[in-house]
């Protein structure tokens, strides 16, 4: 989508930038190639805009992502992702509790779209912080609330990266509530790890430290599941849009619809800490 884009330019907004396209100027080629492209503009944008897709393409072949998302509009800035689809990465994590600094990371999970790394508290965490500087986006559900900020208060770092939030992106196309509700809207299905949830993963995490080593797979089964579907829920979300655009044709491919997940799941360790949540919401009740 970023070659056919226009309202990175300064001065063209997305009602010019569609008024370009029904002119029959549809990608960067065409703008740099047809004299029409100048006439469409006011005569003080049109040398501008000339040069700035020429400049477009320099910043491209460069891979300076920022160059376009401080131009965009936050509501705009998804349309890089095909483009530098390379340069992007899906993060989740788990947590010990929501209170940090009492509670801390348990788990963390990074998947590219094709490789799967999880740093685990107490055994290789610190390897997180080179892996993370491989990327320049960083991609989440709810990522700017919790994942986000714990990281940064777990590490003591800051993270540079641009941040797409898939809550919110799906939220502005009408898909709103939980990572478990989006998914279950779209179709995905959990399959072993259904019904599990956040409270669910603090209690495994809890039964790993009482020496059950199943529950900590299980975990990070689960952590995984979690990471690998924002790949499916960011391009459901980018051939909307392209869709939206009168794009259609520039639609992705939908990723695999199961990855091969190393750790094991302990169908009779989800049944416990089942147990165990339906014994503490009944004795809240009381």
């Amino acid at each position: 989508m970023l070659f056919h884009t226009f309202c990175h330019i300064p001065s063209i907004g997305e009602k010019t930038e569609r008024k370009i396209w029904q002119e029959g100027i549809f990608n960067w080629d065409d703008a740099l190639t047809d004299p029409l492209f100048r006439k469409i503009l006011p005569g003080n944008i049109s040398d501008r805009a000339y040069s700035m897709v020429a400049r477009s393409y320099e910043k491209i072949e460069k891979k300076d992502i920022r160059f376009f998302t401080e131009k965009f509009h936050n509501f705009n800035r998804w349309r890089i992702f095909s483009h530098f689809r390379s340069q992007a990465v899906f993060l989740d994590i788990e947590t010990s509790g929501l209170n940090p600094p009492n509670d801390y990371i348990t788990v963390i999970t990074l998947f590219d779209g094709k490789k799967i790394k999880t740093y685990v508290h107490g055994i290789n965490m610190a390897d997180f912080i080179d892996d993370i500087y491989h990327y320049q986006i960083i991609i989440t559900f709810n990522g700017k609330c919790f994942d986000l900020p714990f990281i940064e208060r777990y590490f003591d770092m800051k993270l540079p990266h641009i941040h797409f939030d898939l809550r919110f992106m799906l939220k502005s196309m009408g898909l709103s509530g939980g990572l478990k509700v989006c998914e279950k809207s779209l179709g995905i299905d959990r399959g072993k790890l259904k019904g599990i949830d956040g409270y669910m993963a603090v209690l495994l995490w809890q039964k790993y430290l009482e020496g059950c080593t199943e529950a900590l797979e299980t975990l990070i089964a689960y952590n995984v599941e979690d990471t690998v579907n924002l790949e499916k829920l960011m391009v459901y979300f980018y051939n909307f849009k392209v869709s939206e655009l009168s794009f259609p044709h520039l639609a992705l491919e939908e990723p695999r619809k199961k990855i091969q997940i190393a750790s094991r799941i302990y169908p009779e360790v989800i049944n416990e800490i089942r147990y165990e949540k339906l014994r503490f919401l009944k004795k809240g009740r009381v």
